[in-house]
């Protein structure tokens, strides 16, 4: 085991936390990128949108992990979202947040 495997683990038990608290998916990708591929159940709501939905996130009253492709645009949502006092975490990119989930 390697040094950054310690932080690998610590953000898979925050991202496992999450779920088990409820947590919803939020997928900031454009619509193009999220018709080739999601994680099944995610809610899509491209980066640039994001502004325009902070009430309706803030109704739903859960937790969210959010993700991208890479986790450049998830990590950016995430302090929106943040800064709205809506509790999130950044889930990195799509892929691997399927791959650790499923």
């Amino acid at each position: 085991m390697g040094i950054f495997d310690i932080f690998r683990n610590t953000a898979n038990q925050k991202i496992e936390a999450y779920l088990t608290r409820g947590a919803i998916i939020l997928d900031v990708r454009t619509k193009n990128e999220f018709s080739l591929g999601s994680i099944k159940g995610s809610k899509h709501i491209p980066l640039q949108e994001l502004p325009n939905h902070i009430s309706t996130l803030e109704k739903l009253n859960k937790p969210f992990v959010v993700c991208c492709a890479s986790g450049m645009r998830s990590g950016r949502a995430t302090k929106l979202l943040i800064s709205k006092n809506i509790d999130a975490i950044n889930g990195g990119g799509w892929q691997s947040l399927a791959a650790k989930i499923n």
